[in-house]
């Protein structure tokens, strides 16, 4: 039990490392909280102008998803969900910004991909499409999360009610899907506003 809660807990200070903010400090001297939107995340990290440090933003926010997912499947294995919910929180409300932190898009990614090799796909196709279609980066990822969720919760009802594939294929639980897509349309509340007043700025490609 003890070990279990300690590993939840890691699982959240792994999720709260805010790697934008630290990389921009680091190598640009600039707080990303004041630039842009303010967001730690990869997107507002490009907009310091150097791509490369956005990159290595996205890639270490998908790892501290992936990280402690992939180390509760292999030991931790009652703890799978709870674990990827409290890495997401952890982006999202890291205690050492007052609980201000990004929007959790790559971490998620970096769960469903630990979780599901074919989901971590799945959201990466449906977020280049329409990312290609509309141009918005939040619109994107609240639409691949959805994506994901929905197809998800088809292929759980198709496999629950077939014995034989019950036995032989296993789909992460759709319910944490859906809490993770609930989680992302929440902290994209801002993005929905802008988009419906026409005011969201288009990625630039």
């Amino acid at each position: 039990m003890l070990e279990s809660v300690s590993f939840i807990l890691f699982s959240y200070l792994c999720g709260s490392i805010p790697f934008g903010l630290i990389i921009t400090r680091a190598f640009v001297k600039k707080d990303i909280r004041k630039i842009g939107s303010g967001n730690i995340g990869a997107t507002n990290v490009l907009r310091v102008g150097n791509k490369y440090l956005a990159i290595i933003t996205l890639i270490l926010d998908i790892f501290k998803g992936y990280i402690p997912v992939i180390i509760a499947i292999e030991y931790f294995s009652s703890t799978i969900y709870l674990a990827a919910l409290f890495a997401m929180l952890g982006h999202i409300f890291p205690v050492w910004l007052k609980f201000k932190g990004g929007k959790g898009v790559a971490t998620y990614l970096g769960i469903i991909s630990a979780l599901s090799v074919q989901l971590g796909f799945l959201f990466i196709f449906s977020w280049i499409i329409v990312s290609l279609i509309f141009k918005y980066s939040s619109l994107s990822s609240m639409f691949a999360s959805l994506t994901v969720f929905v197809v998800n919760f088809m292929r759980e009802t198709v496999i629950l009610n077939d014995p034989l594939l019950k036995t032989t294929i296993t789909v992460p639980d759709s319910q944490i899907l859906f809490i993770f897509f609930i989680l992302i349309i929440f902290t994209h509340r801002k993005n929905i506003q802008n988009l419906r007043n026409k005011k969201e700025n288009k990625i630039k490609i």
